[in-house]
């Protein structure tokens, strides 16, 4: 999976995000970091932010495309 594809279910998840970044933690393109800055997680919790970012990228999590993730999220701006 390519970064770009990552990064567009992100965006398409997050359009209001301050920050958004991807990084294939490896080149094997299976291994990721993302980093999602949101005024949506002021509310929520960690658990609940990661969620979020799991359930944007629930395809290629579930078809096994993506074999680790890390997650970061940042409240608001």
């Amino acid at each position: 999976m390519s970064v770009e594809r990552l990064r567009d279910l992100l965006e398409d998840a997050f359009p209001e995000a301050a920050n958004l970044d991807v990084v294939d933690r490896t080149g094997s393109g299976d291994h990721f970091f993302v980093s999602v800055t949101s005024d949506r997680f002021s509310d929520m919790s960690l658990i609940d932010q990661h969620r979020l970012v799991n359930d944007a990228l629930a395809a290629p999590l579930a078809d096994g495309t993506i074999h680790e993730l890390r997650i970061k999220t940042t409240k608001g701006p």
